[in-house]
């Protein structure tokens, strides 16, 4: 049974981002709890995890990268309100609401990191359901994601969420590596999710 902080409902509303989105969320063993200096150690365990993974996202949290990169999610100027992904009581990987568009009508979700062992299992989906269920129970009507276009996988996951793709915004940014980056651009409604939903996804 989901522990969302509010009750799922379709209802258009008007919160800030972080007096009703940002809050802790559950669902059995998994959690999902505001980033906080005390999942410095466990969030860079799972970050080493899987050192070469970083190529292909904009920023590096692997060896001497990571700490500058927990400091800046810790900011509270930053546009983005970060997770740690717990599960049985182990931090396991991180996400994030992002800002983005019209605040209580859309949001994004990314910044997401999941450890090796946990890709392929159906793990993602459930951290995926539980933002999203609460995304739109609090009555956004659009969630957003970018993907960057060499990440095959992520760009599997975000449509088998149901999200349609929308465009690519062509070298969109300079990733840490120097690279280029081409960023698929991908949304999903408050009407498509639940239609979902009320369909058994």
């Amino acid at each position: 049974m989901s522990r969302c902080a509010a009750s799922i409902s379709w209802r258009r509303a008007v919160p800030p981002v972080d007096d009703g989105l940002y809050v802790p969320l559950g669902d059995d063993d998994l959690e999902l709890v505001p980033l906080a200096e005390e999942h410095r150690e466990g969030l860079r365990a799972a970050c080493d995890a899987d050192g070469e993974i970083w190529q292909i996202y904009p920023f590096s949290y692997a060896g001497e990268a990571f700490d500058r990169q927990f400091d800046l999610m810790l900011s509270p100027d930053r546009p983005r309100r970060c997770y740690v992904v717990m599960l049985a009581g182990e931090i396991v990987g991180m996400t994030a609401w992002i800002e983005h568009g019209a605040p209580g009508h859309s949001i994004e979700i990314g910044n997401s990191y999941i450890i090796p062992r946990l890709r392929g299992t159906g793990f993602n989906r459930r951290v995926k359901t539980l933002l999203l269920d609460h995304a739109f129970g609090q009555g956004l009507v659009r969630v957003g994601f970018k993907v960057d276009e060499i990440n095959q996988r992520s760009q599997a996951a975000v449509l088998k969420l149901g999200c349609t793709k929308e465009g690519v915004l062509r070298s969109e940014r300079v990733t840490w590596t120097g690279r280029m980056r081409d960023t698929g651009v991908f949304s999903l409604l408050a009407s498509e999710w639940a239609a979902q939903r009320a369909a058994g996804a």
